[in-house]
């Protein structure tokens, strides 16, 4: 069904984000925030340097937004978009319509 899945959304011109990019970006929507490099970086069990490169491509792609946290510059925050909320329904949708094809 992943394999299913997958060709559609690349069918559809989607976004063509990486497993590491997709992980990220569901982690943000699914998980209760504040979601930060730092945060995300140690969930995965990568660099700071991987996860901005990561949400550099994402940003461009309008699925995140960034910005510095007031209380500690230090952080920067990610937040939620329009966008990455409608690419993942989207591919909610699929999963689910792909799903009622599967033989029972």
């Amino acid at each position: 069904m992943w394999h299913d899945v997958s060709l559609a959304m690349v069918h559809d011109n989607s976004h063509d984000l990486t497993v590491r990019q997709m992980t990220i970006l569901l982690s943000i929507y699914l998980e209760p925030p504040p979601h930060t490099v730092r945060g995300l970086a140690a969930k995965l069990r990568v660099t700071k340097p991987v996860i901005t490169r990561a949400l550099d491509t994402m940003g461009i792609k309008g699925l995140v937004s960034r910005r510095r946290d007031e209380r500690d510059r230090r952080n920067v925050v990610i937040q939620k978009t329009l966008e990455g909320s409608l690419y993942l329904e989207k591919i909610g949708d699929l999963i689910i319509e792909m799903a009622r094809e599967l033989p029972r």
